[in-house]
């Protein structure tokens, strides 16, 4: 990822004709920051987004794998993005690391709050992937800016962004699994679902649950890509737990007769129970 970046960089710059020392004053930042990016050094989210308007290009692209030219990296780009969003959630909230004891600039919450609604847009957008490609530096903004503001109003503000942030991951991932069910890919909604952290309960109480909706239909998809891949017992736990949550939403639902449907059709043996009550509760015919 940091390599990506600071190749981008150069080569956007380049292709612009410009120097570092032009890039530096078109974007109003000192010729250091320049190079320090173009060195694969930490930059903050928000100079990343004043160097990417000077280079008239988005912040995303900056981050991608793909521009302008192929920098040489066979692995999936989206895997990279998950390794530093993973690196960005690992330390416990709260903690100050090195950035955050060196930094001497005070953030700006104007801009990071600007960048974060940037990030808002590209998720409305169904730009996921760009969205992942922004959240580590995004995550990192967040934590600096509410451990230099440590006190007072001014932590106050720098927390509600930092709380977004979190739960924007969460947001994200889930409407990518969604994404893999679409296109008719079970088995990578099954293995985004038990092993992607940001997918996890556990990660929803640190991190923020996702809304009722999204995360109602989480489970609901999780549930149809369990019936696809056959785990017939898997599909019926999402499926309770869907009802148990919604239970009016989930009567209503065409996915949850047809995941019912499909587990009565592969069933082999005799109905349990718990799925004679569900096939009569959704209304479904075996």
């Amino acid at each position: 990822m940091v390599t990506e970046l600071s190749d981008n960089v150069r080569r956007y710059r380049r292709r612009a004709g410009m120097s570092q020392e032009e890039l530096a004053h078109t974007a109003g930042v000192s010729p250091g920051t320049v190079r320090k990016a173009e060195q694969g050094g930490t930059l903050r989210m928000e100079t990343l987004h004043t160097l990417a308007r000077a280079l008239r290009v988005t912040t995303a692209a900056l981050m991608a794998s793909d521009a302008p030219e192929p920098v040489g990296r066979a692995e999936e780009p989206n895997r990279v993005n998950l390794i530093q969003l993973r690196a960005a959630l690992t330390p416990a909230v709260g903690l100050v690391d090195q950035d955050v004891e060196a930094m001497v600039e005070e953030p700006n919450l104007r801009t990071f709050r600007r960048t974060l609604q940037d990030a808002r847009v590209l998720h409305f957008s169904d730009s996921y992937k760009s969205v992942a490609a922004q959240l580590p530096g995004l995550l990192r903004d967040a934590a600096q800016a509410v451990a230099y503001y440590d006190s007072g109003d001014e932590h106050r503000q720098a927390l509600l962004p930092r709380a977004e942030a979190l739960r924007l991951p969460v947001t994200v991932a889930v409407k990518a699994l969604e994404d893999s069910l679409v296109i008719g890919d079970a088995r990578a909604v099954v293995r985004k679902a038990g092993g992607q952290e940001e997918l996890s309960p556990r990660a929803w109480k640190r991190l923020g649950r996702p809304s009722t909706n999204d995360g109602n239909r989480f489970t609901l998809d999780v549930a149809r890509a369990h019936a696809r891949t056959g785990d017939l017992s898997a599909a019926m736990d999402e499926l309770t737990r869907a009802r148990e949550a919604a239970p009016q939403w989930l009567r209503h639902q065409n996915g949850a007769a047809e995941t019912m449907q499909e587990i009565l059709r592969k069933r082999k043996r005799t109905l349990t129970t718990e799925m004679r009550e569900m096939a009569d509760y959704l209304g479904v015919v075996g």
